[in-house]
């Protein structure tokens, strides 16, 4: 019996998210000369991997997969691990205010 150790990248299409999945995949064959693939996740025997898996941002059926070592090629499809700083520069209108502005004081 054989193992080899599967990552296979998801995208949802729903919300984007873009994720990776491990699996050990076994090689096993019966005494009769046949020979199967038997997928692991997390221990437990699971289907192929396939388009539909569930997204585990938005819980929705509808991602796609891609071949594996995919995303090693394609990094800017990562998203990063904490969100983007704030950019500090103050946001200023281009139209100037009016001559005679008065504010709202209702």
């Amino acid at each position: 019996m054989d193992e080899e150790r599967r990552i296979v990248p998801f995208e949802c299409r729903s919300c984007w998210h873009v994720w990776e999945e491990e699996y050990l995949v076994r090689h096993v064959d019966d005494h009769h000369g046949n020979e199967a693939d038997v997928w692991l996740h997390n221990g437990l025997p699971v289907p192929p991997p396939s388009p539909g898996a569930i997204c585990p941002r938005c819980r929705r059926q509808d991602s796609t997969t891609f071949p594996e070592g995919y995303l090693s090629r394609h990094p800017e499809l990562i998203p990063p691990e904490k969100p983007a700083a704030p950019d500090p520069t103050p946001l200023l209108s281009p139209v100037p205010r009016p001559l005679y502005w008065q504010p709202d004081t209702r």
